[in-house]
């Protein structure tokens, strides 16, 4: 699955989709859900990406990713346009992606309850980091504090993965709200 699906949110989601019972629907909604940003994201390099002959344009935006997508913005904003650095840094992302998959299915069992180590704290660590690289002044604060307080706030109590979804929904309208003002 890390091979063909680059996308940590998707894999995570359809982890916890995983038993006895899957609910296929509600997989599918949440994992088109967490990856709907992507079409933003592609929107945003638009003027750049297009710019590519289609098969470097494919590969660049396969390997599109939030690091490599914030990575990027501060030199397309600059006015300098470099596709090395998506298209590099999505390889890069990509290449540790898979192999810290095989060093986890190889070598996991040796680790033990990864809950322990306090691993599962990492993902969010980064979201964290990566919304606070890309806060622009306080017009982005008021989207940003809905979707996590509605995000939170949901957590345990809808189906996994739908908390996000509602949150980022909330987040969303309040941007849009705050914009329209």
């Amino acid at each position: 699955m890390s091979v063909i699906a680059f996308s940590g949110a998707a894999q995570f989601a359809a982890l916890d989709f995983w038993g006895e019972t899957i609910a296929l629907g509600s997989l599918v909604m949440v994992v088109l859900a967490l990856n709907a940003r992507h079409v933003i994201m592609g929107a945003a390099v638009s003027p750049w990406i297009n710019q590519l002959r289609p098969g470097p344009r494919v590969l660049t935006l396969s390997l599109l990713s939030d690091p490599n997508f914030a990575d990027s913005q501060p030199s397309f904003r600059g006015g300098e346009w470099d596709a090395g650095i998506m298209l590099g840094g999505g390889a890069i992302l990509w290449l540790f992606w898979v192999t810290g998959t095989v060093i986890g299915v190889l070598g996991g069992t040796a680790i033990g309850d990864t809950s322990a180590l306090g691993i599962d704290v990492v993902m969010p660590c980064f979201f964290v980091a990566v919304v606070i690289g890309q806060l622009k002044g306080s017009a982005t604060l008021l989207p940003i504090a809905v979707a996590s307080v509605v995000s939170v706030a949901l957590l345990g109590g809808v189906p996994t993965g739908w908390n996000v979804v509602l949150g980022t929904l909330a987040g969303g309208i309040a941007g849009g709200w705050r914009h329209a003002k």
